[in-house]
């Protein structure tokens, strides 16, 4: 049995109090699958004072968190405390530094500085782990990263935030609309006070851009994700997606063309019979197909403290075995840079929902702009009085180009017979 693993642990929130409650509950499993103990030495967050539901007698207490990047009896630094800059990203770039290994659950920090905070990881030959920054407790980052690293992969996707699908899922069960789920989602702490991020599509967009420098070795390029977010999705969409043999989802997809990299953040109509379509409530699900290995789906348990703890300690386990390489399955060097494909070029079917005026000729003139855009319509579907007076008309496509629909929908702009913006949702493929 070799020396212990020690660990400086910096935010002691939900995930924090997680890992050492994991590590004490599972010790023994711990140590004789890592090969030596771990052992957490000292801690730091904001509030030395707050009961956390767990002893912190044992550990030293630091106040400066940066100070854990220079601990005297650390060797690896784990940083649970979040955002893309401030003490998270100072703490990475110091303990890299110090030739610390570094253990981060932080998708926002590493999809705007992954590339920078992997070169100086490799320049110091320390470990930069981050199994936990994509899909908690799913191991989709070691299963893209080794399981499938002989595979070249043509396409990643899948359902990454927690919050998004358990409002989606909860009004396609009850029939509710998004305001009053969301409402339910934060009392019940699925959600934020401020849910921006997840309603809007960027916490999934960090996430896929991780998980497409991984899959394609390319450097992370979350500037070039088209985000797309729910809150304008109504439960008469669910509906009506439903009527037509599909669920919504919001679907994160990247791929590789000859153009470059795609990658975009959006709600998608999911057929009934993809694996996607059946996960529901705060389950997240990665699906990536490889040419030789075939369809593989990751799904699991997105968030909280036991799964996201889970992928942290897991991070640990493989740093006290010396079992760790390039962060993003290759080095740093041989990421490319790959340029922002155009969605234009893209060909799919698509949905499409206007609320407009009950009057005569508004039917026509949707269809004329869709007939100058070069769009052809599969179904159009017009139902009752909506909530704000006006009707709704749903439309589902032919497959076609992408930009015939941008197209559309811009000759539609500003129309005096729209009431409201219209909602594109892309089916997915």
């Amino acid at each position: 049995m070799g020396d212990a693993l020690r660990v400086a642990l910096a935010g002691l929130g939900t995930v924090g109090g997680g890992v050492i409650r994991l590590l004490d509950a599972n010790r023994d499993l711990i140590t004789r699958r890592a090969g030596r103990p771990i052992e957490i030495v000292a801690v730091s967050a904001r509030d030395r004072t707050k009961d956390r539901g767990v002893d912190l007698s044992r550990f030293e207490w630091v106040d400066d968190t940066a100070a854990l990047a220079s601990h005297p009896d650390a060797d690896v630094v784990v940083e649970l405390i979040g955002g893309s800059d401030g003490p998270a990203l100072t703490l990475a770039r110091t303990a890299l530094g110090a030739r610390r290994g570094f253990v981060t659950a932080n998708k926002a920090m590493l999809a705007h500085h992954g590339l920078e905070l992997a070169q100086k990881a490799e320049e110091s030959n320390a470990a930069l782990k981050f199994e936990a920054a994509v899909a908690g407790g799913i191991p989709v980052i070691k299963g893209l990263r080794e399981g499938a690293a002989a595979n070249a992969i043509a396409r990643v996707y899948g359902i990454l935030n927690g919050t998004c699908n358990f409002i989606l899922s909860k009004m396609e069960a009850e029939g509710r609309d998004f305001a009053e789920v969301l409402a339910e989602a934060q009392a019940l702490g699925y959600a934020e006070a401020d849910p921006s991020f997840d309603i809007d599509g960027v916490d999934a967009a960090h996430k896929l851009s991780i998980l497409a420098a991984i899959a394609f070795g390319t450097q992370p390029a979350f500037a070039d994700v088209a985000i797309g977010g729910v809150r304008h999705v109504l439960a008469a969409d669910i509906a009506q997606a439903a009527s037509l043999g599909y669920r919504v989802r919001l679907v994160g997809v990247a791929e590789e063309g000859a153009n470059g990299l795609f990658q975009r953040v959006h709600p998608h109509l999911v057929p009934l019979d993809h694996p996607l379509a059946h996960v529901t409530g705060s389950t997240n699900a990665v699906v990536a197909e490889g040419n030789f290995v075939g369809r593989l789906l990751f799904q699991g348990a997105g968030a909280g403290d036991g799964p996201t703890a889970s992928a942290v300690v897991a991070d640990l386990i493989d740093i006290a075995r010396g079992e760790y390489g390039a962060s993003f399955a290759m080095p740093a060097h041989e990421l490319t840079a790959a340029a922002k494909a155009d969605s234009g070029e893209r060909r799919g079917r698509a949905y499409l929902r206007f609320t407009v005026q009950d009057k005569v000729g508004v039917l026509a003139e949707i269809a004329a702009a869709m007939r100058d855009a070069g769009v052809s319509i599969e179904s159009l579907i017009q139902r009752g009085e909506a909530a704000d007076g006006g009707v709704m008309i749903a439309i589902v496509t032919h497959e076609g180009p992408e930009r015939a629909v941008a197209q559309a929908l811009e000759r539609l702009r500003g129309s005096q017979s729209l009431v409201g913006q219209p909602l594109l949702m892309h089916i997915l493929g």
